[in-house]
């Protein structure tokens, strides 16, 4: 089960493939391997990153 490393939320939903959503915090996180990437929708649709946010063994995903 994939925990939002922004919120520590288990409310994660999926919307594509390795593509999620946190609907407690509203970031859109992305799994590639092994490493969860998180990015802010901005209004435009348009994503930024907020990786430099979190150091990386917090955002390992880890069955």
């Amino acid at each position: 089960m994939m925990i939002c490393p922004n919120c520590q939320s288990k409310d994660i939903g999926k919307i594509g493939i390795n593509q999620y959503y946190c609907w407690s915090c509203f970031i859109e996180l992305s799994l590639v391997k092994g490493v969860i990437h998180t990015h802010q929708v901005e209004e435009d649709g348009s994503l930024s990153s907020l990786d430099d946010l979190f150091e990386e063994d917090d955002r390992r995903f880890i069955l």
